[in-house]
This record gives structure tokens, C-alpha cells and sequence, in this order.
């Protein structure tokens, strides 16, 4: 009784934190927009766009070997998005961010090669990463051949890819072809609910917590790392983020952008006309804790992605915000594809893509191709880190399987399992060094 007492006399209180200030009606004008760097010059130009990719069939999922069935429904859009960026030289650079699985190599390939000779864009200045959800379709790049022709299942991801690749050509011209003054800033914050899903190598097989994931004592990257793109009135047009973690919050049989589908959508609500932007970051080994309806009593997966995408676009609110860190420019960009080995020297390599893109001595881009294990981030951020910031993506331009460091090759577990030689890691951090080498002089 004395807590319900209690609680009624707040409520009188709490009712004036809802009463707006003296003259403000719900028909009140728009407060102006507000620079946070109103310092900084606008003397870039960028633009973004936008398409809903949600297919339109129930197609097959992709990303849960286990799933015996097509998709039965949806409770978030998907979509596609470009950002594209011009220094005042006159270089240009897009980021291409897509709700999927993965980025097929065939199809960055050929809309490269389309995007360079139809728009002047060049092969390096072109970024494209997936955010890895396991709640978007199947993706099928292989015509079909005369005996596939009749399955429905093989058809139909087929067709969907194809106009995939249409919609996204389609955002890189928009997004270039509307871009307009704008000032960039940058910087990071942390978000926390990613976590190592390897078990813990260092305990001997003999112990109880020896095959128990997550393992909280296992390499991870909280950084969220957020550029700003500010109209040259101040209001906020567009937001490229980043996080280091799988999406696979959920386990049903709709369409959705797990938590980063979420982020997305809250940075997005309230702001009309802005695009929020999400890459991927090193996340082959990383999970979203918790994560399915077994582990948080009442909590349904769905819940615990909208949750882990509200904490993550609260980080990233704040790196919009606080300290912006100016981006001056100029645009510097290199791509090469270099050859992965596998251990059994039975197999072709692999043409595997690595690319770097410096924005002045601001900030630097190392984006690498398929399912990169966080210790790659931690690093490239150990060893080129300095006044600049590092940003480092995984899932871009490219989609075979997992990439393991050394660590993670001798230790074994399903992230190593797709057999590469011992020098992968090697290799593919000899190629970062000497392409940032080459854009630092």
C-alpha cells in the first residue's frame, strides 16, 4: 500500500514531463537543421538511394543449411543502398550495402565492369558488402542449364538475382547522379553484445566449459564506426555504420534484416529524406548475445533483434554526435585480387578481394572479401592505426566461406573447415600492407 501511495503522488509530477513548452503546439514548424561541425567546410558532394529488394515469391532462404522449407512470410523490408562520395578533385566512390546473405564475386565483377563503362566509375571505387542476414533469399549467379530449367526452386532464385543486379546499378546512377554539397564527419562509438561463438581452445578437452560457446574471453570488436554526411544546411542526409558481429538473432522463416535491418530502420524513423547505411564488419566468428527464444524466458527472437538493433543504433547516435572528426579528402583508392590456396592442393585457387581506400589521412577502408574472422579487424587496427582511423569490413565484394586467421586455422572448429593453407592469413595481409603503403605516399 505504501508503494502504490508512493507512486501515485509521482504521478501529478510525471504528468508535466509531458506538457509541452509554452507555445509549442503539435502544429509547430520544424526546429532548423544543425551542423555539428559547422566549421567544417562543405566541399564534398554525395548522394544516396535506395530500393526495396524483398522478393516478391517465397523463395528458399539462405544462410541455415538445416531449413527444409521456402520462406512463409515477412516482417521487415529488404533493401539495397548506395552512397556515393566526390572529393574536390573530382574522384568518386560508392558503398553499396545490401539486407542479404552475401556479395557473389560474378556479380561485383559485372556490375563493376558495367558501372566503369557506362558511369566513368573506376573498379576500386566501388565497395559492395552484405550485412550477412540469414532471414533474405538465396542468391544464384550460374545460369540455369537445360536440366534446371524446369525447378522452380533453382528459377526463381535465378530470376531474383538477376533483377537484383538491375536494382542495384540503378542505385549507384541515382546515387551519383543526385549527389549535392555536403560536409563529411566521422568517429566511433561501442556497442556490446557481440561475442566470440568459438569455445575456449586454451581449456583442455577434459573441461566442463571446454566445448560451451559463447566464449567471453574470445576476441571481439565493439568499435562502431559511423561517417556522417551533412547537407551543406546542416541536416543529416545519410550515415554509413559498422559493426563486427553475424546476424543470425533469428531463426524463423521470414524476411528481415535481423538486428542490423533494425538499426537501420530506427536511425531511419524521424528523418525524413535520410538513408541509413550498414557494413559489415569482421564477424565470421562473432554472434548476437543472446540470441533465440531459449535462452531469454517470454523473449522471442524476433524481440532480441529489435533489442540488439536499438543498442546498436544508439551507438551509433552517438558517433554521429560527439567530437566529429572532419573528412577533408582526397579520395584514394586500390583493388587487386589475389590467390588463396587450399591445404590439399587438389582445388584451384581462389581470386580473393582485397581493397583499400584512404579518405585523406582521416580515415582508411580495408574491405575483404567473404566471411573474415574478427582477429583481421583487431589487427589491421594493431598495425596501421595511428592518427587516421581504421575501418575494416568483411563480407564485400566476394562470398566463398570463411576466412580464418592462423589462430583460428590451427585451432580447428567450423570456421576453418573450408581447408585453406597455412598462408592465408599471410598473404592477405601482405597484400593490405602494400596497398596502404602504396596510397600513403
Amino acid at each position: 500500500m505504501a508503494l502504490r501511495t508512493a507512486f501515485l503522488a509521482l504521478v501529478p509530477a510525471l504528468s508535466l514531463l509531458s506538457v509541452p513548452p509554452p507555445g509549442a503546439t503539435p502544429e509547430s514548424p520544424p526546429k532548423p537543421p544543425v551542423s555539428v561541425a559547422p566549421h567544417v567546410p562543405a566541399n564534398w558532394k554525395a548522394g544516396a538511394a535506395s530500393v526495396k529488394v524483398t522478393p516478391q515469391k517465397l523463395l528458399w532462404m539462405a544462410g541455415y543449411a538445416a531449413r527444409k522449407k521456402p520462406a512463409e512470410g515477412h516482417v521487415q523490408d529488404l533493401y539495397a543502398k548506395a552512397l556515393a562520395l566526390e572529393d574536390e578533385a573530382g574522384s568518386r566512390l560508392v558503398f553499396v550495402t545490401l539486407d542479404l546473405i552475401g556479395v557473389p564475386q560474378a556479380m561485383r565483377h559485372a556490375l563493376s565492369e558495367r558501372a566503369e563503362r557506362m558511369l566513368g566509375l573506376l573498379p576500386e571505387c566501388l565497395v559492395m558488402n552484405a550485412s550477412h542476414t540469414h532471414s533474405g533469399p538465396q542468391l544464384r549467379t550460374a545460369p540455369l542449364t537445360e536440366a534446371e530449367r524446369d525447378n522452380v526452386r533453382a528459377r526463381d532464385s535465378w530470376d531474383y538475382t538477376q533483377k537484383l543486379q538491375e536494382d542495384i546499378f540503378s542505385i549507384i546512377s541515382r546515387a551519383l547522379a543526385e549527389m549535392q554539397p555536403a560536409r563529411l564527419t566521422w568517429n566511433k562509438a561501442r556497442c556490446g553484445f557481440a561475442m566470440n561463438r568459438r569455445r575456449d581452445y586454451s581449456l583442455p578437452a577434459d573441461h566442463p566449459n571446454a566445448n560451451r560457446v559463447p566464449n567471453p574471453e574470445g576476441p571481439v570488436d565493439h568499435e562502431v564506426p559511423a561517417l556522417r554526411v551533412e547537407a551543406a544546411d546542416g541536416s543529416l542526409k545519410a550515415a554509413l555504420f559498422g559493426y563486427a558481429c553475424h546476424n543470425t538473432s533469428l531463426g524463423f522463416y521470414n524476411w528481415c534484416g535481423d538486428y542490423a535491418g533494425f538499426a537501420q530502420e530506427y536511425l531511419q524513423q524521424h528523418r525524413p529524406g535520410f538513408t541509413a547505411l550498414f557494413l559489415m564488419g569482421c564477424g565470421g566468428d562473432q554472434n548476437p548475445y543472446p540470441r533465440r527464444t531459449d535462452v531469454v524466458p517470454g523473449v522471442t527472437d524476433l524481440e532480441l533483434a529489435m533489442q540488439h538493433g536499438r543498442s546498436l543504433s544508439n551507438a551509433v547516435e552517438m558517433a554521429l554526435t560527439v567530437n566529429p572528426r572532419p573528412l577533408t579528402g582526397p579520395i584514394r583508392a586500390a583493388y587487386e585480387e589475389i590467390n588463396l590456396s587450399y591445404a590439399d592442393g587438389k582445388r584451384p585457387d581462389h581470386h580473393y578481394p582485397v581493397q583499400v581506400i584512404k579518405i585523406g589521412n582521416e580515415l582508411t577502408f580495408i574491405t575483404l572479401g567473404s566471411e573474415v574472422v574478427v582477429d583481421y579487424s583487431l589487427r589491421f587496427k594493431r598495425e596501421l592505426g595511428g592518427k587516421g582511423g581504421i575501418w575494416v569490413a568483411g563480407y564485400s565484394n566476394d562470398y566463398t566461406g570463411y576466412i580464418p586467421s592462423l589462430r583460428v586455422l590451427k585451432e580447428g572448429g567450423y570456421e576453418a573447415a573450408a581447408g585453406w593453407a597455412e598462408d592465408v592469413e599471410d598473404r592477405i595481409v601482405k597484400k593490405v600492407h602494400e596497398l596502404h603503403e602504396r596510397l600513403s605516399k
